[in-house]
């Protein structure tokens, strides 16, 4: 039996996903109710330009004072698509100290205080969802924390930005150089006026540190995530990954070390074989790789940002937790009883790929391989080309930590035959 009270919701932000957000509600209202067991009302809008005409919204229900409206006490459900640490993270403190709920789509706040607001949500017996914060519409956390519950995850491989991968894809397919392809990205509205946070690797890292804090049962900060842009990367290290089979993908790559003691979290750019399901995700889709003890491979695929995707994931969790309410319960909360070392990225153990500017001449191959041998880096693979006293060289080494090719990489800057380092590049998925 359906209950006729609604159940009040408010809304923190009615940007692009927020105004999704508000217009799914109306428009699929009764199917809501339905699925929810009561009507759900949007009972206020915070925004910081209450001028500004929102369709579909009655302008009653706009406000400039966010913080008034999660401390009215009739709001079952706040929620939080602003984005940002500040005010975010009071007001959602404010929310769960005033008896409601809270739906976030806000990883930067997660990653940087998820354990402070799970704490929170916990102390007031309220539920903190958070399913859009990750990868858009792409059902993650949920089947990480739930559906995955009883079993042990070893590792989380994927492409958890949208913008990134357009970019590169771009390179991939059509030769286009960094700069090009950003340009593109930003004409068709998928890289922001300042792509800084999506190129740099802070949007991917801050969802690395969500995921791996979930799949491990470990708290993982935003600064235990090591973070590596990919500004850097050219048409060339796409011709050499090529040559090897292989394409390159900005990764998140969250694992459990061979022991079981510690895990990593990591972001950068890294060549994987074409025969990786990730290397066919194309454009601005997102697409993640589950590694498990019992279920074994898992592919997690869609849209990973926009407003209707991320608004999707958004009203999922709303349901949830509307469903919660009415049955007096909460879902889960923070799991971190494992407690794992969260080792340093010298730790990482993986293959590289190395180019090297060098000297065209003899014996140049067999002092770089002294110095590979020395540092305890072996070597898989050596193509060389040379023309005019100069050559190019270009090593693909087995698996190696990252500190002793740290160490590698140092010596071979001081020898005389070597001009520079072109690039160097990880190599994941195999």
């Amino acid at each position: 039996m359906m209950r006729t009270r609604p159940l009040k919701v408010a809304l923190l932000g009615c940007g692009v996903v927020g105004s999704e957000v508000a217009r799914i509600m109306t428009t699929h209202a009764d199917d809501l109710a339905a699925r929810i067991g009561a009507p759900v009302e949007l009972a206020g809008v915070a925004v910081r330009r209450p001028s500004k005409v929102r369709e579909g919204i009655d302008p009653a229900l706009v406000t400039t004072d966010a913080t008034a409206l999660v401390k009215r006490g009739d709001i079952d459900v706040v929620v939080e698509v602003i984005g940002g640490i500040e005010p975010a993270r009071t007001l959602i403190t404010t929310a769960f100290e005033h008896g409601a709920s809270v739906v976030s789509a806000n990883k930067a706040l997660l990653a940087q205080d998820g354990a402070a607001l799970h704490a929170a949500a916990e102390a007031n017996n309220k539920d903190l969802y958070y399913e859009a914060a990750v990868a858009g519409a792409i059902p993650l956390i949920r089947p990480l924390r739930e559906s995955l519950a009883g079993d042990k995850v070893n590792r989380v491989l994927g492409i958890v930005n949208g913008t990134t991968n357009f970019i590169l894809d771009k390179m991939d397919s059509t030769g286009a150089g960094y700069q090009e392809a950003l340009d593109e990205a930003t004409a068709l509205g998928y890289a922001e006026a300042d792509p800084t946070a999506d190129v740099e690797g802070f949007d991917a890292a801050a969802k690395a540190a969500i995921l791996a804090g979930i799949a491990f049962h470990t708290r993982v900060r935003l600064d235990d995530v090591y973070r590596e842009g990919m500004t850097e990367v050219t048409a060339a290290d796409f011709a050499s990954a090529k040559n090897m089979g292989c394409t390159i993908k900005l990764l998140a790559i969250c694992e459990r070390a061979a022991d079981g003691r510690s895990v990593t979290a990591r972001v950068h750019p890294a060549m994987i074989p074409l025969t990786h399901p990730l290397a066919s995700v194309r454009g601005a889709y997102n697409a993640v790789f589950v590694e498990s003890d019992a279920s074994g491979q898992l592919m997690f695929y869609g849209p990973g940002a926009g407003g209707s995707p991320t608004a999707s994931a958004v009203l999922g969790d709303l349901v949830a937790v509307c469903r919660n309410r009415l049955s007096g319960a909460t879902g889960p909360g923070e799991s971190a009883y494992a407690a794992l070392t969260v080792s340093p990225m010298g730790d990482v153990v993986t293959r590289y790929h190395i180019s090297l500017d060098v000297a065209d001449k003899p014996g140049v191959l067999a002092q770089v391989a002294t110095v590979f041998a020395e540092h305890g880096v072996s070597i898989d693979t050596v193509r060389q080309q040379g023309k005019d006293g100069e050559a190019s060289l270009v090593v693909v080494t087995h698996r190696a930590s990252d500190a002793a090719l740290t160490g590698t990489v140092e010596a071979l800057r001081k020898l005389d035959t070597v001009r520079g380092v072109a690039s160097i590049m990880r190599v994941e998925g195999e």
